[in-house]
């Protein structure tokens, strides 16, 4: 049976981008299936804290079952969750994988919460993605009005001490309300930098502006 960890590395082997698409609604859901069955391609459908607060959780567990029952290939993601309990419970609600969002907390802070998450969410098979770096802009409650890249040696660092299966770096891509506005930079030489230190590590982008390779 495939699973989020078996696509991964697939991706890894394979030069491929695995996307995550978000969805607050039917619609939206429709068109991220329907484009996944005509590319043959697996995916990543996430919800937010805001999504699934507005779509409920009765909802949102019975689109993605839906969802799967078309094309099962799909894996259900809370993105940006961003306290334990929030991420506690959409574990308990069945999710494949979760996001922890300590990006905005001191590092130690953020070592904490993110090993705290990845402890709980491990024993139901559940993946965690955490964040190290903050990109500019405005995603729901979260904002920032300057880049944070993220410093390799410190993802080398968290990822060892949290326990994480993915890590979400910033390295100079569009986000949120300022998507597309202003310069737009991507700093490969830090994304490769990081890969030398975590090879074969899942590594995530958030808002590209265009389709690149991670390794």
């Amino acid at each position: 049976m495939n699973n989020l960890i078996s696509f991964y590395q697939k991706a890894i082997n394979e030069n491929f981008a695995l996307g995550a698409f978000n969805f607050n609604n039917m619609e939206s859901l429709q068109g991220i299936v329907n484009a996944c069955k005509k590319t043959n391609s697996p995916a990543i459908i996430a919800v937010s804290e805001g999504a699934l607060k507005y779509m409920g959780d009765e909802y949102v567990i019975a689109l993605t079952n839906c969802a799967k029952k078309l094309y099962p290939n799909l894996f259900l993601h809370l993105d940006h969750g961003k306290s334990f309990e929030i991420c506690a419970h959409a574990v308990d609600m069945g999710f494949d994988s979760i996001m922890i969002d300590g990006s905005s907390l001191s590092f130690e802070e953020n070592i904490e919460i993110s090993k705290k998450v990845a402890n709980y969410a491990h024993k139901y098979n559940c993946q965690v993605e955490a964040e190290l770096g903050m990109l500019q802009g405005i995603e729901e409650d979260i904002y920032s009005q300057v880049h944070h890249f993220t410093e390799p040696s410190k993802a080398k660092e968290f990822v060892e001490k949290t326990g994480i299966d993915s890590l979400a770096v910033a390295i100079g891509t569009s986000h949120g309300a300022y998507k597309y506005k202003g310069e737009q930079t991507l700093r490969f030489d830090i994304l490769e930098k990081i890969e030398r230190l975590l090879p074969s590590f899942p590594l995530v982008l958030q808002s590209l502006l265009q389709l690149i390779k991670v390794l």
